[in-house]
């Protein structure tokens, strides 16, 4: 049974459940103090405080936000996601300001964040894009959700780079730098790379896989026996066109999905199905438009499942 599914406004994830990493600890920033600096390969060399900032008008990005896990252990689910509500200014507006020169062909972005990581002292986290892919996609952003950034998640501006995983997206930044060459660090070519399905040489983790994740019921829900809605998100770099859901390793049942929404977005599926006393097992499985299908296993988007207890 699939029931009849509208596209819905987007819909948010609370502030205090959005997932938190930080690799170097969450530096204390006065705003009064902090600048934004772009630099390297331009024209002309930016320096902006907030008044500044916020002078160049305020946009809107409804995106979800996929945490990658750790870089150690690339493969395992963490299935840490969330959908957020930005506010900020594109990173193109700096862009056209400041003027790369011919021959900028890669944007590093470096946060406030330093310390040590892995046994390694003086670490200042810092990740780069192509250039012509930071200035179609990246959004600086120093609202959330309707609110001034908390310092957990980047205080007092951080970049956002839809449909790439979050390690990409730069918290505390305070500096924009165009160069001829990407950055070597820590974290860009050392740490957060993966070879990828077809793939030989490792390269940097940037577009997200396809997934969906159960939202409704969660693992361990206690139920009544009959009719339940099976719900959850799927998301992807493109639209995802279809998701199945299985019971206890039967067979897999098309979900309603909603069609994709003018942005960077998640997208909800929905199966109605009975569900009879005793313990149930629940999978799910999402494929894109570009043909790319979650695996039963052994990958880090691997399907989703979730155990529930249904009682009489």
């Amino acid at each position: 049974m699939k029931p009849q599914m509208s596209a819905p406004e987007p819909d948010f994830t609370p502030t205090e459940d959005v997932f938190v990493r930080k690799h170097l600890g969450v530096p204390d920033i006065d705003v009064a103090d902090w600048t934004l600096v772009v630099e390297g390969l331009v024209e002309h060399p930016l320096r902006l405080d907030m008044a500044a900032l916020l002078s160049l008008g305020t946009r809107r990005l409804a995106a979800f936000h996929e945490c990658f896990g750790s870089p150690f252990a690339p493969d395992v689910p963490t299935r840490a996601v969330a959908q957020v509500e930005w506010a900020g200014v594109p990173l193109a507006t700096l862009l056209d300001r400041a003027v790369p020169g011919a021959a900028a062909r890669h944007v590093w972005f470096e946060g406030a964040d330093t310390g040590s990581f892995q046994g390694e002292d003086g670490v200042t986290y810092v990740k780069d894009l192509p250039l012509s892919v930071a200035r179609g996609d990246v959004f600086l952003a120093h609202r959330m959700n309707g609110e001034p950034l908390r310092p957990e998640h980047g205080f007092p501006l951080r970049a956002v780079v839809p449909r790439m995983f979050g390690t990409n997206s730069v918290k505390w930044l305070t500096r924009v730098v165009l160069a001829d060459r990407r950055p070597e660090g820590l974290f860009t070519t050392r740490l957060y790379n993966r070879v990828l399905p077809g793939e030989s040489s490792p390269g940097p983790v940037r577009e997200v896989d396809v997934s969906s994740k159960l939202f409704v019921p969660g693992e361990g829900a206690q139920l009544c026996s009959g009719e339940h809605e099976l719900s959850g998100r799927a998301w992807s770099t493109t639209e995802v066109v279809s998701v199945e859901v299985s019971v206890d390793g039967g067979p897999w049942e098309a979900a309603a999905v909603d069609p994709p929404g003018s942005g960077p977005t998640w997208q909800r599926f929905a199966l109605a199905r009975e569900l009879a006393a005793g313990r149930h097992s629940i999978r799910c499985r999402a494929a894109d438009r570009a043909g790319r299908v979650q695996p039963l296993a052994g990958a880090r988007n691997a399907v989703h499942e979730v155990g529930v207890e249904v009682r009489e």
